[in-house]
C-alpha cells in the first residue's frame, strides 16, 4: 500500500475506481465524474489545487493522494487542505477528507491510509488536523479514531444541515 499523487498513469486504475463509485455510491461518484469525462485535466486540475493554482472562490490549497495497491488498484483518495481559514472548513469539512472505494469498504484500508497521509499534512506544516465525519457515519468515526483523533463535538452544518462529528489528530509523531 502507498500513497501515489494523481498522475496520467492511472487513468485505468481510475476508471475502474469511479466505476465501482457510479455502481455502488452513486451520490459520491459524481465527485469524480471530472476524472471520467477528462481524466488529464482532472488530473492537472488535482496538482494544480495542492499548487494553489486556478483555485475556484472559496477553495484553499488541497494536496490530493491516491492508495494504491500492489496491483495498481486505487482503492481510495485523500485530499489535505493546506489550511482552513475560511468558515466552512473550519466548520464542516476540516483539513482532510477521504473516500474509499466501495468494494474495498470495511477492509481497514480507511485506517491505513489515513496513517499514511498524517505524516504529508505534518511536512505542509499542519500539526493538528480537523477531520470531521456525519455523526452517524461510524466507520468514518472508527478510521478517525483509531488514527489517535480526539472527539472535539458535534454541530450542526450549515452547508449540510446534519449532525457532524469533529476530530483532531496530531499529525507529528
Amino acid at each position: 500500500m502507498e500513497l501515489v499523487v494523481p498522475s496520467l498513469a492511472y487513468a485505468a486504475a481510475f476508471a475502474r475506481f469511479y466505476a465501482d463509485f457510479a455502481q455502488h455510491d452513486a451520490e459520491n461518484a459524481e465527485y469524480y465524474r471530472p476524472g471520467i469525462m477528462d481524466f488529464p485535466a482532472y488530473v492537472q486540475q488535482l496538482n494544480d489545487e495542492a499548487l494553489g493554482i486556478n483555485l475556484p472562490a472559496g477553495y484553499v490549497p488541497c494536496s490530493h493522494f491516491w492508495l494504491r495497491d500492489t496491483e495498481q488498484s486505487l482503492i481510495g483518495a485523500i485530499r489535505v487542505r493546506h489550511h482552513i481559514d475560511n468558515p466552512f472548513l473550519a466548520r464542516e469539512a476540516g483539513h482532510i477528507g477521504y473516500d474509499i472505494a466501495p468494494a474495498w469498504r470495511r477492509l481497514g484500508y480507511g485506517t491505513v491510509m489515513l496513517r499514511l497521509v498524517l505524516p504529508l499534512a505534518a511536512e505542509l506544516g499542519i500539526a493538528r488536523a480537523l477531520l470531521v465525519a456525519d455523526e452517524d457515519n461510524v466507520a468514518s468515526r472508527r478510521v478517525i479514531e483509531a488514527n489517535g483523533g480526539e472527539f472535539e463535538s458535534i454541530v450542526i452544518g450549515q452547508v449540510y444541515p446534519n449532525p457532524l462529528a469533529r476530530y483532531w489528530i496530531d499529525c507529528r509523531p
